[in-house]
């Protein structure tokens, strides 16, 4: 029986990560539930125990439901029927096994019906639908949107939205328009406020909407009239199951994710709720709902390149060719150790960010319930500053690499890949759009650069050089040492023009460059953990540095009237 928790042992290997002891301490508030919920665990082990056991009841679902659903919904697709949203068959088996095992709102506390369960294994049950079916996990992880929910409106609404969450009904959040697509400072559907009826009704177009016609959707729109800038834009709620006011125009004809329905939705005087303050919703509340939204993009990405590396390792081993399976062929047995390489650094990634997250997150609710102490102020700022900075890292990273291992997958599977007959023809199409959505890779990259110029990298790379480590793992930190000296030189040259647009030239290659230091220790701290990792760190660092060396030529050689060689002349014009 297939099982996606068991048969990875990567994921239980990252899920007993030290921090967690901390994570979990801060997210029970020393199990204070213990008292109230007969299903509350009573210490970390007891927590542990009960992460384990529902990860295992996602993997199983996902190996046995979702996965063998995944061809037939990609063949079948979403239609609209009556400006409604109709799913494919095998989606409404997918959700109703979710919800019949109670997977839904499982981040959020019990007194609305969640698990309370942190980020980090929230992130490996995305990991794993993701693997199953990259499309579903669309629909199954925008109970993200229960999370800014939860963080910024009040009780009422609290206790309206969140159970409803738990009970297994759907979210999405409308914020793209026809005119405004990664500007969301452009967004111009009209919010306005009936005095008499004491209701804000809403109207306009939105498009590209993930999940569009799910029961609860977040929506971006302009409530200060005149405005044209994201001081503007409020943040609401809307109930599609009490109004079914919104009319769902067409679903996108996509290349990829067809299980997902993408819409263009019509607002006619829909009726909506403020959620929090007005003039916020750009401002703090998206940043919020984008910053989660990224890191759920950040473990479709790690999901989907598991898919696609579990589907070339299986081919290369079936598929012969001059006598041999072509897995013995050094052209093929190297692409896979590469790929397998990057999968380990990606996954370490996307779980690191998602301890910081989880601390930051921890700390910002307690904040609500009570004044920190100077130490825990100290440590939310520390890990709010790295989870802002490692969470476009790990979006623009992990979905690159999610694209070149869908993309070798395929490439080994030659002639075949091409053809329907196998899944890697759905997976590579579904692996596109990971580094297009919730912010292109150039998008996270210009907000990596937040944390190049604070330092951010530079400071954690130093805490990860001080770790304590295996005598015989030294010679890999030499290594990191020199490449972090070589960025740094890198960084300098760049910096020191003090020129905006000849950072941004660079900023893909700098924060290549840093991710891959980054990544490098994270797999060496995982094989300091465990060495079954050493062959994954052996081959990342002798790709990683040869890439590094190669971005630090590139920046060395390079100068400010250098940029004029890239710029492309209009195309055409007649003179």
């Amino acid at each position: 029986m297939a099982n996606f928790f068991t048969d990875n042992p990567d994921l239980k290997f990252h899920l007993n990560h030290p921090l967690m002891k901390k994570i979990v301490e801060l997210k029970e508030r020393n199990f204070e539930d213990k008292d109230k919920f007969d299903y509350a665990p009573v210490d970390f082990e007891d927590t542990m125990d009960s992460y384990g056991k529902v990860l295992d009841v996602i993997g199983e679902i996902c190996g046995e439901i979702i996965a063998p659903n995944a061809e037939d919904i990609d063949q079948e697709g979403p239609h609209v029927e009556n400006d409604r949203v109709v799913y494919a068959k095998g989606t409404e088996e997918n959700l109703d096994a979710i919800r019949k095992a109670g997977l839904m709102g499982i981040t959020l506390p019990r007194k609305y019906g969640g698990l309370n369960f942190s980020i980090v294994p929230y992130t490996m049950a995305a990991d794993m639908v993701s693997r199953a079916d990259a499309a579903f996990v669309n629909i199954w992880g925008l109970q993200d949107c229960a999370e800014t929910i939860h963080e910024f409106a009040d009780e009422e609404q609290k206790e309206k939205y969140l159970p409803r969450f738990c009970n297994g009904e759907t979210g999405s959040m409308a914020l793209t328009e026809p005119d405004a697509g990664s500007d969301l400072q452009s967004v111009m559907l009209k919010a306005t406020y009936d005095e008499k009826k004491k209701q804000w009704f809403l109207n306009g177009v939105k498009r590209f909407i993930t999940n569009g016609d799910g029961d609860i959707s977040l929506v971006l729109a302009r409530s200060e009239e005149g405005t044209k800038d994201g001081r503007g834009l409020s943040m609401f709620v809307y109930d599609n199951k009490a109004h079914q006011a919104i009319k769902v125009r067409r679903i996108e004809h996509k290349l990829g994710i067809i299980g997902s329905p993408t819409c263009e939705l019509v607002y006619r005087n829909v009726p909506a709720e403020l959620v929090g303050s007005r003039r916020m919703g750009l401002i703090r509340y998206v940043m919020s709902l984008m910053n989660g939204a990224r890191l759920g993009i950040a473990a479709q990405s790690v999901g989907i390149a598991e898919a696609a590396w579990r589907e070339a390792l299986e081919y290369a081993k079936e598929r012969k060719q001059f006598g041999k399976a072509i897995i013995e062929f050094p052209a093929v047995y190297e692409m896979l150790s590469v790929m397998k390489a990057k999968l380990d650094a990606a996954r370490s990634l996307l779980y690191e960010t998602s301890r910081f997250v989880d601390m930051y997150k921890a700390y910002f609710h307690i904040s609500n319930e009570r004044s920190l102490e100077k130490e825990e102020r100290q440590e939310m700022k520390k890990y709010q500053m790295l989870a802002d900075a490692y969470t476009p890292l790990a979006k623009g990273l992990a979905s690159e690499v999610c694209n070149r291992i869908a993309y070798d997958s395929l490439q080994i599977h030659g002639g075949s890949g091409f053809m329907k007959d196998y899944p890697i023809e759905r997976i590579y199409r579904d692996a596109r759009i990971t580094s297009i959505y919730e912010g292109t890779t150039q998008l996270q990259v210009v907000a990596a650069l937040t944390g190049l110029a604070k330092g951010t990298y530079l400071k954690q790379i130093r805490e990860y050089e001080e770790t304590p480590l295996k005598p015989e793992l030294h010679t890999y930190r030499r290594t990191l040492v020199a490449m972090t000296e070589e960025f740094e030189q890198a960084l300098m040259k760049v910096q020191e023009t003090e020129d905006k647009e000849f950072v941004d030239f660079h900023g893909r290659r700098l924060i290549e460059m840093a991710g891959n230091i980054i990544m490098g220790y994270l797999l060496l701290l995982d094989t300091n953990r465990e060495s079954r990792f050493w062959k994954s760190l052996e081959v990342f660092l002798r790709n990683a540095r040869s890439e590094n060396k190669a971005n630090a030529a590139f920046i060395a050689a390079s100068g400010l009237s250098d940029m004029g060689r890239f710029k492309q002349d209009e195309v055409g014009e007649e003179e």
